[in-house]
């Protein structure tokens, strides 16, 4: 792919519905993509680096490079407190150079990339059926009541904006959505992506 130009790939999906388990998957297997390391104003949690799980920010200085254009989206997520968004450094540079830069971000985060990248690869990784989505967060056990119920509602708005992506792969197999997407980048034009099969899964425990 060198000299070519580079691509944006948008991936979104409704929470519980596994894109952060795909695109992780997908990094792995196709090394040549590049994710983009979003910026964040909330504190790092255990584990998490500077650099390669978020940029982390004062609100202050979010808000200053918010108010420079420096970001290419950005919104708080589910009503918090904290900002998240994409820095066009992260994105602008690498697809110069012709990488292929992979963002995982919300529906409302999409149609501001798609305004400035009106050609991104765009996919939105949905259930088989909505219900799933329940079941997923309900197995979490993670969410209140009143967080699960927000993240349902939103959940069903983003479903009603799927038909503004290009691409739709529906996630009721991490294997067949995995491929699905390669597929997709391969149409596309990244050669990689059809010379890597995804290895095999062990199947959940009953």
């Amino acid at each position: 792919m060198e000299g070519q130009p580079g691509k944006l790939v948008v991936i979104s999906g409704p929470s519980g519905v596994g894109k952060t388990t795909l695109l992780r998957r997908l990094l792995a297997d196709l090394p040549a993509l590049v994710p983009s390391v979003s910026a964040t104003t909330r504190p790092p949690r255990a584990g998490e680096h500077e650099g390669i799980d978020y940029h982390f920010l004062a609100v202050d200085e979010f808000e200053r490079r918010r108010a420079a254009g420096e970001f290419l989206e950005c919104c708080r997520v589910y009503g918090r407190q904290h900002w998240y968004g994409t820095l066009v450094a992260e994105v602008a540079p690498r697809l110069a150079a012709g990488k292929w830069v992979v963002l995982e971000i919300d529906v409302e985060g999409t149609l501001a990339v798609h305004g400035r990248y009106p050609q991104a690869i765009t996919i939105f990784v949905e259930p088989s059926h909505p219900d799933q989505l329940f079941d997923r967060l309900q197995g979490r056990g993670t969410e209140s009541p009143e967080a699960m119920a927000r993240r349902l509602e939103v959940a069903r708005r983003e479903l009603h904006e799927a038909h503004r992506y290009r691409h739709r792969v529906v996630n009721e197999s991490v294997d067949a959505a995995l491929a699905g997407i390669k597929g997709i980048l391969a149409a596309e034009g990244f050669a990689d992506a059809a010379r890597h099969d995804p290895p095999p899964i062990p199947a959940p425990a009953r």
